[in-house]
């Protein structure tokens, strides 16, 4: 359905110094840093795509929008757990620590947090196989 999602910010090395702890949690390898463009991306696997890109936004402004939220899936609650933490040890700031969320389905266990530029950003995992 996607072909990339892209992340503006405001200070690349500090985002960089973020996004490569999480998205190493994720179990999501690295397809490119950039720092003279400035941007990175994570390449999905096995397919190419969707990429997951954050950089200095072209038109040069940011403003993380409101109710905009990128959403990652975690394999097991345990990765969910680990990328929160992750996050947190990284610059990012809490905005729903890891737990189950029945309201959306019986199953689905997420945390929420933020990047150090105030973009909303999910980790969850779908399945009951650590219930």
């Amino acid at each position: 359905m996607f072909s990339h999602i892209f992340i503006g910010v405001t200070d690349f090395d500090r985002a960089l110094a973020f996004y490569q702890p999480v998205m190493a949690a994720l179990g999501i390898a690295p397809r490119f840093v950039d720092a003279a463009h400035p941007w990175a991306g994570w390449q999905s696997h096995p397919n190419p795509r969707p990429l997951f890109l954050i950089g200095r936004p072209f038109e040069g402004e940011h403003a993380p929008g409101n109710g905009q939220m990128t959403a990652f899936a975690a394999s097991t609650r345990a990765q969910v757990d680990a990328v929160h933490a992750a996050a947190l040890a990284n610059g990012g700031h809490c905005d729903g620590p890891p737990g189950l969320r029945p309201q959306y389905h019986a199953n689905y266990y997420g945390a929420y947090f933020r990047d150090p530029d105030g973009n909303k950003l999910c980790v969850a995992c779908h399945d009951p196989q650590d219930a």
